[in-house]
């Protein structure tokens, strides 16, 4: 298989930390900082309803105290997030961040079923596999 064409599970994130849409600002900071992540797709009955990103957080974070405490993640998820089958090509997934100003989209498998997240961080590694490996090959 031509490396730039493997499917975008290959550098997919699995079982990422998510949260749930009653989530407290307080426990995404928590979660994030505590775990080293940038996204938390945000699960209801074990599907991916929404995501809310580290830039999400900030801007919640600009609330005064009472207004934080009311805030949940449904409040400011971004609803419908962006999904591509495991199997899609890296390059296509890449492309579609990339057109959409995105910085994570959500893996499923073959059934819909949520298998991980892809961010722009992942893309990265793998560019940095593939470029690596094609200086190996010259």
């Amino acid at each position: 298989m031509n490396k730039l064409n493997l499917p975008v599970d290959e550098f997919t994130t699995p079982d990422p930390i998510t949260a749930v849409e009653t989530s407290s600002i307080e426990d995404m900071v928590h979660l994030m900082k505590e775990n080293g992540v940038r996204h938390l797709p945000i699960i209801r009955d074990g599907k991916v309803v929404g995501i809310v990103s580290d830039r999400d957080i900030r801007l919640a974070s600009g609330l005064n105290s009472r207004e934080k405490m009311q805030i949940e993640a449904k409040h400011i998820m971004a609803s419908d997030p962006v999904t591509v089958n495991s199997q899609t090509s890296l390059d296509e997934v890449a492309l579609e961040m990339s057109r959409s100003k995105i910085g994570s989209v959500i893996v499923n498998d073959e059934n819909e079923k949520f298998l991980g997240i892809f961010t722009v961080t992942d893309a990265l590694n793998a560019l940095i596999e593939i470029a690596r490996s094609s200086e190996k090959n010259i």
